[in-house]
């Protein structure tokens, strides 16, 4: 098997880093998520001038039509630069659900407002007290053909406070899971905006009586809802290799540096087999971000791949997050250093979607399944 990047990926990958390094320091970050709204739009129109924010978007719709293969690539840049601004979840995510569920009149109204950069959609779609494999939803949707209302709320939306437009899983009087276009700003929305733990932005949203548009045609998008949670959890893990990698770069240069009694750190064997552990775990998670990126552009949308590759992922971040803080010692608990940050990206994204004990609860449960495959 070819595990070589074309071209066009390679090509893909250096420009999203290129426009990453041109705009970002530390520094520079910390003086962004301090602001509002929490990204930098000279950024965010890069990112449209480059064709970013259509990676999921067919060329026929206005897009450049990347697989996952193009989106792992780019996730992990933005992960490697902890980069703030909403690119998967108000752009890449929303097309594809809008891709994927919409009409031809939905698609070609919606979708070159986020091509170009000027239109945000947030996905609702988690409920306060569910958890992931939970898939139950009490938010409701009353009414019929173009005329619908939902009520109902939905926590944490990811840059709910961000988006012009949502796309909102609710339950239909027939029973099945329907996706809706909601106004973020009508007045049956309240939004309760609020920082993550990694410095990012969520909310917490209402819906009373709120009006909305059904998504496409029909009325269960259970199937559409599911592939959105494994495209996510794999948009997850990429980005996540990403910042794994910094972490781990900076912890080497820092070992190759730093003095202690005279000599560098890099001298005491103790440290650089952990330096080398973490390398091993670094592998290991680059190698189950690739896997599941392959699984999606073979057409294997698999909730068991999907949760073997987060679950290693989320071991893999733990112990890269935990030992770059640690062998940094005093400097790696500081906010002004940046080692701290990506261990902060690392837990939450440990923690969105299922942690590793969850998958390993879910992958323990399936027929035949051994759960030490998944570790």
């Amino acid at each position: 098997m070819d595990f070589t990047y074309t071209p066009e990926q390679t090509l893909l990958r250096d420009t999203v880093g290129s426009v990453l390094t041109r705009h970002y320091t530390h520094e520079r970050r910390a003086e962004v998520i301090a602001g509002d709204p929490g990204w930098d739009p000279k950024v965010w129109a890069a990112f449209a001038e480059i064709g970013l924010l259509g990676l999921t978007v067919p060329v026929e719709d206005g897009g450049i039509g990347g697989g996952p293969i193009e989106t792992v690539l780019a996730l992990e840049e933005l992960g490697r630069t902890l980069a703030p601004e909403p690119v998967f979840d108000c752009a890449l995510l929303p097309a594809l659900l809008i891709g994927r569920a919409g009409t031809a009149d939905q698609r070609a109204a919606l979708l070159p407002g986020i091509v170009e950069g000027e239109q945000l959609f947030g996905f609702a779609d988690a409920e306060p007290g569910v958890r992931w494999p939970d898939a139950r939803s009490q938010t409701l949707a009353v009414g019929t053909g173009d005329r619908w209302t939902l009520t109902g709320s939905k926590s944490p939306v990811p840059y709910g406070d961000q988006a012009d437009r949502l796309i909102v899983s609710a339950v239909v009087p027939t029973g099945e899971r329907a996706l809706f276009l909601v106004e973020a700003r009508d007045e049956a929305v309240v939004r309760t905006s609020y920082r993550t733990y990694d410095g990012r932005r969520g909310a917490d949203i209402e819906f009373r009586g709120a009006p909305a548009e059904l998504l496409g045609t029909g009325l269960d998008a259970a199937s559409i809802i599911e592939e959105a949670v494994i495209i996510t959890q794999a948009a997850l893990g990429a980005e996540a290799v990403g910042a794994m990698a910094e972490a781990l770069r900076l912890t080497t240069e820092y070992l190759k540096t730093r003095k202690q009694f005279g000599v560098a750190l890099r001298t005491f064997q103790t440290l650089t087999h952990r330096a080398a552990d973490m390398y091993v775990s670094l592998e290991l998670a680059r190698s189950m971000s690739l896997y599941a990126a392959m699984s999606l552009a073979d057409g294997v949308v698999d909730p068991t791949v999907a949760s073997r590759a987060k679950r290693r992922i989320d071991l893999s971040g733990k112990h890269i997050g935990q030992e770059a803080v640690q062998l940094h010692g005093g400097i790696g608990m500081t906010a002004e250093y940046p080692v701290g940050h990506y261990t902060a990206r690392l837990t939450t994204i440990g923690h969105t979607l299922g942690d590793a004990d969850d998958h390993l609860r879910y992958l323990s449960g399936l027929p035949g399944e051994q759960p030490e495959a998944a570790i």
